[in-house]
């Protein structure tokens, strides 16, 4: 059911993705020659670095930055509760992420995926709930105002949503972002992936990507 809070996410991420593009125009638009051409992968020129953030892996280490350098990965929002997009996705990013194998890991692409609901998904629920769908999926959250900035930061954004009436609190879902965030290897915003997702494409552009990729 289209709600309130639907439709403030949606203006929002309206919002992020207008200012994105005039960040676009306004800091320059020449082509970046030495990548190929991309079906699904929708590059940005110049990429755009992030603010410091600090988010918890499933192993209960950080992710900050510096660990997402040396790999082109796809940063995708969602939480274990989601009834459709989140599974369907990841299992979609499951798909790329098998044909990436013969890739040498030291370089091969990589799927984060960062849970935006921290009051029902543990580091390890994250984790497991993850690699059910691919050991190499990478798997984060952190808390609420953190989450914020690093979903601010790649134009992106998510909200609570309560229970129905009658429903127990906890029934609660969350409104988010379906596009995912492409980091280059220097772990800089550097493109967008827009649903519906092709894993087939996706998986070609990354790979065409990290080839490229001194």
């Amino acid at each position: 059911m289209f709600n309130r809070t639907t439709a403030i996410v949606l203006v929002a991420a309206l919002a992020a993705a207008l200012g994105l593009w005039a960040s676009q125009k306004y800091f320059g638009s020449a082509k970046r020659s030495h990548l190929p051409q991309t079906q699904a992968v929708r590059l940005f020129d110049p990429p755009r670095t992030l603010p410091a953030f600090s988010l918890r892996q499933s192993d209960g280490t950080p992710l900050i930055p510096g660990e997402l350098k040396g790999h082109w990965t796809l940063v995708f929002l969602g939480f274990t509760h989601c009834p459709d997009v989140c599974p369907t996705t990841l299992a979609q990013m499951s798909v790329a992420q098998k044909a990436w194998e013969a890739i040498p890991e030291s370089t091969r692409p990589r799927v984060l995926f960062v849970s935006v609901d921290p009051e029902r998904d543990s580091p390890d629920k994250i984790g497991e709930y993850a690699h059910g769908f691919h050991k190499d999926t990478l798997a984060a959250t952190a808390d609420v105002p953190a989450l914020e900035n690093f979903a601010k930061s790649l134009s992106m954004v998510f909200a609570k949503v309560p229970a129905p009436p009658g429903a127990p609190a906890n029934q609660y879902s969350m409104d988010h972002s379906a596009s995912m965030a492409v980091l280059d290897p220097q772990g800089r915003m550097a493109g967008l992936v827009r649903p519906p997702f092709d894993p087939n494409a996706i998986a070609r552009d990354m790979a065409a990507l990290t080839e490229a990729s001194p």
